[in-house]
């Protein structure tokens, strides 16, 4: 069976917003929604879009729990992707994201009673990825894949944006560049290399998988580079009354510290410390989905279990993520008409998988049985 899995988290893995220090911000995965993908059939497309929120108001220095620096920061982000199919073993995804929000408040100030607030909203990335399956072997016992993928990220929106700090009696107003952690992208092109190896139990109604997810960081005409991105994901999940899945993932992830061009000092530029960037973390995610024809539905909850940043940073709390998918054929199935000579039908008896000509089935994968007509 080939098939999609809908997790994240990635979140593999999830836009981490946080990852590269609280005042320095940035992206650890542009990727939210739906990471954990092997390959659509041939000419199959797929229309997916996913809702991510994101808040925190917990500090860390290193692994323990320290005074905010800023009162909490949250986001809303909406990752769109159209895949298809090109071949059996190849799908090719064109995929977007978008920030509703991005919004760090600042502590009260109790003489002007108002908490100050530094804000963005827009487009962030633009992502080519294909996929190919190395290894598909499917029975009526196991399913064994394999997919590799190469991603190249393209920064669309704005990563230099500036706040108006100061209004003097005349009238000139004196902006400051906003920190990372509330730009909509980090305005770097980047290297993503993805790895998925998926083992299916159909007789059982169990599966296992892992995904593999390593993002190679640009430089941005800021002189910045962000730290690079690594996680690894393992899951497991089963599916009851044949339409809701349940899955539960343990994922690791590791985002390097940021560097800065000789002739740039972040600290005085952009009030970015790099000491304070970088970081560590391990998360539970439980899953629940829903699928019905073409249509599926998810909703996950990502729950930190440790996490080690650099320096001083604002920390993972809360994230929240909701998608939805609709997969459809480009071109029609043969399937023969009563009274043609031979049939070749899915062992399986999938629906709309019969076909004149011997083959594999397009919804399950398995080798076609060949069948008499009516």
């Amino acid at each position: 069976m080939r098939l999609l899995v809908f997790s994240i988290i990635g979140l593999v893995l999830s836009h981490d917003t946080y990852g590269q220090g609280c005042c320095s911000g940035g992206s650890g995965s542009p990727i939210a929604g739906g990471v954990s993908q092997g390959v659509l059939l041939d000419r199959q497309m797929e229309v997916a879009t996913n809702f991510e929120y994101f808040t925190s108001e917990k500090f860390k220095t290193e692994d323990r729990d320290t005074a905010k620096l800023f009162d909490n920061f949250s986001s809303k982000y909406i990752y769109t992707k159209l895949a298809y199919g090109v071949t059996k073993d190849l799908t090719v995804s064109v995929e977007a994201g978008y920030f509703l929000h991005k919004t760090q408040t600042g502590l009260f100030d109790s003489v002007l009673n108002k908490s100050e607030k530094t804000e963005s909203s827009g487009i962030a990335d633009l992502i080519i990825f294909p996929r190919y399956d190395i290894i598909n072997r499917t029975s009526e016992t196991k399913r064994l894949e394999l997919t590799l993928g190469l991603g190249y990220k393209i920064p669309l929106g704005k990563h230099n944006d500036s706040t108006l700090v100061y209004t003097n009696p005349a009238g000139q107003q004196f902006f400051t560049t906003s920190p990372p952690l509330v730009q909509p992208t980090t305005g770097s092109h980047d290297m993503i290399f993805y790895a998925f190896l998926y083992r299916g139990f159909p007789k059982r109604n169990f599966r296992l998988f892992a995904n593999s997810l390593y993002i190679r960081k640009g430089w941005n005409s800021l002189g910045e580079k962000f730290g690079d991105y690594a996680s690894v994901g393992l899951f497991a999940g089963t599916t009851l009354f044949e339409k809701l899945g349940l899955t539960l993932q343990v994922k690791g992830e590791h985002i390097g510290k940021m560097k800065a061009a000789e002739n740039v000092d972040l600290l005085a530029f952009y009030n970015v410390d790099t000491a304070s960037t970088g970081s560590r973390k391990i998360s539970l995610a439980p899953q629940i989905s829903f699928s019905h024809k073409s249509f599926a539905v998810f909703a996950l909850y990502e729950l930190p279990l440790y996490e080690y940043v650099y320096g001083t940073q604002v920390a993972s709390q809360h994230r929240l993520t909701f998608g939805i998918s609709y997969r459809f054929f480009t071109s029609k199935s043969i399937v023969p008409k009563t009274g043609e000579a031979t049939v070749y039908a899915c062992p399986m008896d999938c629906e709309g998988g019969a076909s004149s000509a011997p083959g594999k089935c397009r919804i399950c994968g398995m080798d076609m049985t060949e069948k008499k007509g009516k």
